[in-house]
């Protein structure tokens, strides 16, 4: 198997790392998850023979609960009914195709959905995956994503959230009409970027009071 390594620096704490490997077999992928085991922090992809292994840093990490925390508020609010899987495995045998999100959520969905685990066998995909890209591109995965029919991805990039809606097949960059139709794109990325001067309470508290004063009416 060939493999890459890229890291911009030394520390894995400070920079997302990630290993490529090829001619990986379906069966070698699914053993690596089994002896890995739900315990870790490294998220695993697969695409027809290539395994992708990343190892998220801890401003990844942090970006990715703020983000899960607009979401959670956006249903509570919103009185939504949702369950999320975090960063479950999702993976299609028959396509040869597999990714663990940063999180997911099923939403429009939900009732599809019976207890807490995920089969997309026979489950659809979920409706919301979220990504985030610090210094490790989440390209790959979106090709998987297409594969197995996510409609919708959440990609926090530059300090600013990118959304994709999929339409006829491909991903397209959406600025509104997506899940959460109180919001466009510009709204998320204002309250983004208080974050980068607030604690998460506080942000989080001016966000709940916006998706409230913007509820449609009945």
């Amino acid at each position: 198997m060939a493999s890459t390594f890229s890291s911009d620096e030394d520390s894995p704490v400070k920079t997302t790392q990630r290993i490529v490997l090829q001619n990986v077999s379906w069966q070698t992928y699914k053993a690596l998850l089994a002896d890995l085991g739900d315990h870790r922090t490294s998220r695993l992809a697969y695409a027809q023979g290539m395994l992708e292994i990343t190892m998220p840093s801890d401003r990844h990490e942090t970006y990715k609960q703020l983000l899960e925390r607009m979401v959670n508020t956006l249903t509570e609010e919103l009185n939504l009914r949702v369950k999320g899987f975090a960063s479950t495995t999702l993976n299609r045998e028959d396509l040869e195709h597999g990714a663990e999100p940063d999180s997911c959520y099923y939403i429009g969905n939900v009732d599809c959905i019976q207890g807490r685990t995920v089969d997309l066998a026979t489950d659809p995909p979920p409706d919301l995956v979220i990504e985030v890209d610090i210094t490790s591109s989440s390209s790959r995965r979106f090709g998987i994503y297409k594969q197995i029919g996510v409609p919708e991805v959440w990609r926090y990039i530059g300090q600013t959230v990118e959304i994709y809606r999929l339409q006829n097949g491909e991903y397209v960059r959406c600025q509104d009409n997506f899940t959460f139709e109180i919001l466009s794109v510009e709204i998320i990325n204002q309250f983004l970027q208080q974050a980068e001067t607030q604690d998460d309470t506080t942000m989080i508290l001016a966000w709940r009071k916006w998706v409230r004063e913007n509820l449609p009416e009945d």
